[in-house]
């Protein structure tokens, strides 16, 4: 893994540069007034950005509500994928959804997407169902999946 990595809480002044990770990650992207919305309207939203020196080279944002985490998004900058990044990100976030009280954490993925539901079954997610035509813009089914961290 790549060296001078660190993780903290996003703040407003990170918006561009997440929202810079975003176009460059989905065919989709979340708007900077999502962003805005989410850090400063919803209270169950907690966004963690992994720096890399002074650059945030990726996010994961989830809503903890009661016992329960969903994660609402999750990226990593092209040009630092395949560095085991991915994994020390989401390691953060199932670490900090449990330090937070969560039982269970879910998401959805692309049912094409074979590479973060690879990564996503190393650390104990299981296949938990399918959202027909979830993606608006291909009408692609999205898979449901969840870890139980009492299993």
């Amino acid at each position: 893994m790549e060296e001078n990595i660190s993780f903290r809480l996003m703040k407003l002044e990170d918006i561009e540069q997440i929202v810079y990770i975003e176009k460059n990650s989905f065919t989709l992207p979340w708007s900077r007034d999502a962003f805005y919305n989410e850090l400063t309207t919803n209270q169950y939203a907690k966004y963690i950005v992994m720096e890399k020196g002074p650059s945030i080279i990726g996010y994961c944002g989830l809503w903890i509500i009661l016992d329960e985490a969903h994660i609402t998004n999750i990226a990593v900058l092209p040009q630092y994928r395949g560095k085991k990044l991915g994994d020390a990100l989401l390691e953060q976030v199932l670490e900090f959804s449990k330090a937070l009280g969560a039982k269970t954490v879910s998401l959805e993925v692309r049912v094409s997407n074979t590479v973060a539901q690879n990564l996503y079954r190393k650390y104990g997610f299981k296949d938990g169902g399918i959202r027909k035509n979830y993606y608006v813009d291909n009408q692609e089914d999205a898979l449901v999946m969840w870890v139980n961290f009492n299993e």
